[in-house]
């Protein structure tokens, strides 16, 4: 096996030694100028591919982490996982898929109120921020996605959230909705 060159190395320095995720451009600026980060990473990613601590990419920044199969021997004291209420869930879901949103249009989509305290608990999980106020009457703050919720759901980006197939395809779709959807298909025959 050869040894890995000096950048190659470098890069696995700064991300080891980052105590949060960085983007190529940030790992660059440690480097100077003309370094190939991303071939680094990519080095890098197939390096540690398969072992216990993984090189891991979410949307443009990148870190090394346990491998998710070797997680549970880190962790000393249980977790105490408190589930999220339906509408929390609802409310996270319709975020994730139409961010930027805002209160008003959560609402118009589930078709009841929010409860403040829905919005409150998902921004103290880390999984939802505020993303600015739209440019209309009232300027009433938008809501969208974090990074920590691409990680806790591992997704690499919001385009790798399920579409309507995989989730009808996992059973996660309402049989109410289904039975409709079957009802319209045959008045249209």
């Amino acid at each position: 096996m050869t040894p890995p060159d000096d950048l190659v190395r470098a890069v696995e320095a700064v991300l080891f030694a980052s105590p949060t995720p960085l983007t190529p451009s940030q790992i660059a600026e440690h480097l100077g100028e003309g370094a190939d980060v991303r071939r680094a990473l990519g080095t890098l990613a197939d390096h540690y591919a398969g072992r216990g601590i993984a090189l891991v990419r979410r949307g443009e920044h990148w870190h090394f982490e346990t491998a998710g199969d070797l997680a549970h021997l880190l962790r000393r004291d249980r977790e105490d996982s408190r589930k999220l209420s339906r509408a929390g869930i609802e409310t996270l879901a319709i975020i994730a898929y139409h961010e930027p949103v805002t209160r008003a249009e959560i609402e118009a989509i589930r078709g009841v109120q929010v409860a403040k305290g829905t919005i409150d608990v998902l921004m103290a999980a880390g999984w939802v921020r505020p993303a600015g106020r739209r440019e209309v009457p009232g300027r009433p703050l938008t809501y969208a996605t974090t990074a920590g919720f691409l990680d806790h759901f591992g997704l690499a980006s919001r385009r790798d959230l399920p579409g309507i197939d995989d989730l009808r395809a996992a059973g996660l779709l309402d049989p109410v909705d289904l039975s409709i959807e079957v009802v319209s298909a045959d008045d249209s025959d």
